[in-house]
């Protein structure tokens, strides 16, 4: 081996090393986001019951959260592309972790909704910038991996329920719960974020093909935002609809009626494990097309059977088609030319967490018209319309033919 080989290797591996520490980093930052959240989720029966305030109160200050992230995601897009998504992501979880002692604190409703404003904006702003991050990693490392972010933020959540429903059973209290994890989840997050790799757009207000950060969004960017509604308002309208419908539509018992959404989110994580390999062998518009189809089908299987096992794999079918859908979503909106990754990622995350959460009320406001199984069937309609909208997601940098 020559000097030259020689020097050439040691490049090739050094360069092997920090796209390893780089995914590591990132990830890391998108298992302590939900890990952060879900923690918050298993304590809101205790806050709940110390605060002695009734569902309608609580519903509302929960709905700060929503409304916290919906602030934050924008503002978030438009600072991370000056002073770069490690800075950002480093603010978010200092919110997020902030927040989590307060909620617990707080001793009137006004207080506890104050806390998860803050909550939701510190969520907000970690996931603009941890996905912003991920699409960078994405496009060094030369092929699709934006679906094991994903899947390890749900690791992150199902880790957080857990433990929380652990500590609960043995009667720690909130406060000490949430401070502890609130702190880990703070000192790990900001050391994981500092490693992360900076932004191409950092620092700048351009992206790096010299046009401006502010213009208006290309149609292509519009729809995979139609895309990411579509998919997240499924989402939405599954975690709330899919018990009700089980148990007042098929009667089915209490029991079953509880498991269609774990059925469904128990799916839509399997699918996310495999989604870099699927996206990588078929490409992302044909994950998307079939995806959106599989969904249609789904929702297809559970409404018209009109049986118990029917339903439960019919979300099964939804869970996989939908899956790996928005993580394809945000890798091509961080590939959108003429537009910083993450005022593109911005613009799609706020889109389709709009359609989670009026997904739930719209279901409900159609089921009063006609019914609920009437209802559900437009959720089989978006899906048809993202697997319409395939196509422009054919960004997804270094895919394989389409």
């Amino acid at each position: 081996m020559t000097l030259a080989e020689g020097a050439q290797g040691g490049k090739l591996a050094e360069r092997e090393n920090k796209r390893r520490r780089d995914r590591i980093a990132v990830s890391a930052v998108f298992f302590l986001n939900g890990l952060g959240m879900a923690t918050w989720v298993s304590r809101i029966p205790a806050v709940q019951e110390r605060l002695g305030v009734g569902t309608g109160v609580l519903g509302l200050a929960l709905l700060a959260i929503a409304v916290g992230a919906l602030i934050a995601m924008p503002v978030t897009g438009w600072l991370a592309a000056r002073w770069g998504n490690q800075r950002m992501a480093s603010v978010g979880l200092v919110m997020l972790c902030a927040a989590l002692p307060l909620a617990a604190l707080a001793t009137n409703a006004w207080l506890l909704g104050l806390a998860l404003l803050l909550l939701g904006m510190g969520n907000g702003t970690v996931d603009v910038s941890q996905n912003a991050e991920a699409v960078e990693v994405e496009r060094e490392w030369g092929s699709p991996i934006m679906s094991s972010f994903h899947a390890l933020w749900s690791v992150g959540g199902v880790t957080g329920a857990a433990l929380g429903g652990l500590l609960a059973q043995f009667g720690v209290s909130p406060i000490l719960h949430l401070s502890v994890v609130a702190a880990l989840v703070l000192t790990a997050g900001l050391a994981a974020a500092r490693q992360m790799p900076p932004a191409r757009a950092a620092g700048s207000n351009a992206h790096p093909g010299g046009a401006p950060l502010f213009t208006l969004p290309p149609p292509a960017l519009l729809a995979i935002g139609a895309v990411a509604f579509c998919s997240m308002l499924t989402e939405g309208a599954l975690s709330d609809w899919s018990g009700i419908y089980l148990h007042r539509n098929l009667h089915a018992g209490a029991g079953i009626a509880a498991s269609g959404y774990a059925v469904f989110a128990g799916a839509m994580f399997a699918g996310r494990v495999a989604g870099d390999f699927l996206t990588h062998r078929f490409g992302p518009v044909r994950i998307v097309r079939w995806g959106g189809m599989l969904a249609a089908a789904g929702m297809a299987v559970a409404l018209l059977v009109g049986q118990t096992w029917a339903a439960l794999l019919g979300f099964a079918l939804i869970g996989l088609g939908v899956a790996i859908i928005v993580p394809i979503a945000f890798s091509a909106a961080g590939n959108t030319p003429s537009m910083a990754p993450s005022a593109a990622i911005a613009a799609v995350s706020s889109t389709g967490y709009f359609g989670f959460l009026v997904g739930p009320p719209l279901i409900g406001f159609i089921a009063e018209v006609v019914t609920l199984r009437g209802a559900l069937i437009v959720v089989a309609l978006l899906c048809l319309l993202v697997s319409f909208l395939a196509s422009s997601v054919s960004r997804v940098s270094d895919s394989p033919a389409h």
